[in-house]
């Protein structure tokens, strides 16, 4: 089956941002990351990255959406940031739309995924980052289906630079 987990180290938030991007090249349409780490393990530094990597255009400023649970950006394919955090009970999901968007062929990147009811999502890239200190964290990646396993092949075969 080939590579189903990497981890990797990233040592400054440039670094971080840089794997986000190199991920979102790789993206294929309907990809869904879920992200999970403490408060500042850089989800979010994760998902400016990524916007990056599907031709988000640099106007749009890459923020949590604590508040307002979704925001979406225009690129090369539509990409909806989902943060659970202030999620209370599952039925919230149906009223911010997160049914619709994991049926779309837009890339969806959910922070804060742990909040996600078990086997909620079918098929995923899990992303966990940990905090080693203040600059270095370690990104974890595990594949839950086949267009997981790809990404994480195709990351794996392209150099860093």
């Amino acid at each position: 089956m080939g590579n189903r987990q990497i981890q990797i180290i990233t040592n400054s938030l440039d670094e971080t941002r840089f794997l986000g991007k190199k991920t979102g090249k790789n993206l294929d349409p309907g990809t869904v990351l879920s992200l999970t780490g403490d408060l500042g393990s850089g989800k979010t530094t994760f998902v400016q990255g990524l916007a990056r990597g599907l031709d988000v255009p640099d106007n749009y400023y890459i923020t949590s959406p604590t508040y307002t649970l979704i925001n979406e950006y225009p690129g090369r394919y539509h990409l909806f940031h989902v943060d659970l955090y202030r999620i209370e009970n599952h039925a919230d999901f149906d009223d911010i739309g997160l049914y619709e968007i994991l049926r779309s062929d837009g890339i969806t990147a959910i922070e804060w995924a742990d909040k996600l009811p078990q086997d909620f999502l079918q098929e995923y890239l899990a992303i966990h980052i940990d905090i080693f200190n203040d600059e270095s964290r370690k990104i974890s990646m595990a594949a839950h289906g086949l267009r997981g396993e790809n990404l994480i092949k195709r990351i794996m075969e392209k150099k860093w630079d």
